[in-house]
């Protein structure tokens, strides 16, 4: 790898985390502006589904959670996955189905593993139930 290649890397890793905390998460949870967008007759609850998934794998209690913090962490691990992926993607000298084979089992593996880490980190630090 050389420093053209990394710069590329860490600069696509900055640009989904930017996008991923700033455009779709914070604005699910309003923390910018602290108002409501939703109107009162329709009272749904947003869910991201990185939450949902971690509270009922490892029993997490929404009352002991810090939002603030899952949402950076759950940016930072999005951002990672993808960038890694495609950096390894493209340096691997085969065919584009093989590259896209290798991304998917690659991505579905970074997923996993990384998230049953942070679950496992949130477990210690008190979050369950």
């Amino acid at each position: 790898m050389n420093t053209t290649s990394i710069i590329i890397s860490i600069s696509t890793f900055f640009v989904i985390y930017i996008l991923d905390y700033f455009l779709i998460l914070l604005p699910k949870y309003n923390i910018i502006s602290g108002k409501s967008k939703q109107k009162k007759r329709n009272n749904k609850k947003v869910v991201i589904s990185e939450v949902q998934f971690l509270q009922t794998r490892f029993k997490l209690k929404q009352d002991r959670m810090d939002i603030k913090y899952m949402i950076r962490w759950i940016a930072f691990l999005n951002a990672f996955i993808i960038a890694f992926t495609s950096t390894v993607i493209t340096y691997i000298p085969w065919d584009m189905a093989w590259q896209l084979l290798v991304g998917f089992v690659l991505l579905f593996g970074l997923i996993y593993a990384l998230y049953e880490l942070f679950g496992r980190l949130l477990v210690k630090k008190g979050w369950n139930e």
